[in-house]
């Protein structure tokens, strides 16, 4: 063990590994405490594709534009740290469903239907919504 430990510090410095470590760390409390969070807040039938979506209707275009890049790019830095939590300690599938959903592309909300319409994943995160009162997703894939 200790020769493989030697051989990635001569390519990572230790105050790299430090770093990481840190950050996986902090990531893993940090998603302990978002994802459930987030998913006690969604909307029960948010996964529902019968009901319509529109963010920040009311706002100024200008406003919605800027609204839109944020989330976006909120989206992706979600969508990055839960496929770097596959392989690091944190809730991988969880983190990138909520990427997913902050990102606008085609075919979105059939994705997020589809990802969380999973028996395991839509189970998950109905005993966590019970925990909390909040009544269980409804999840409809074709609009």
């Amino acid at each position: 063990m200790e020769d493989i430990l030697i051989t990635i510090q001569q390519w990572i410095p230790v105050n790299v590994l430090v770093g990481l470590t840190v950050a996986s760390i902090i990531g893993f409390v940090g998603s302990l405490i978002a994802i459930p969070w987030i998913l006690i807040r969604l909307p029960g039938d948010y996964f529902d594709m019968r009901v319509p979506r529109h963010w920040m209707k009311d706002h100024h275009p200008v406003l919605r534009i800027i609204g839109l890049i944020v989330k976006n790019c909120l989206g992706a830095v979600f969508l990055a740290a839960g496929f770097l939590m596959l392989f690091l300690p944190g809730q991988g599938l969880l983190t990138m469903l909520i990427g997913i959903s902050f990102m606008d592309f085609p075919n979105k909300r059939r994705l997020e239907a589809r990802i969380v319409g999973q028996p395991a994943i839509l189970n998950a995160i109905n005993r966590m919504r019970h925990k909390f009162n909040k009544s269980p997703l409804i999840v409809v894939g074709n609009a």
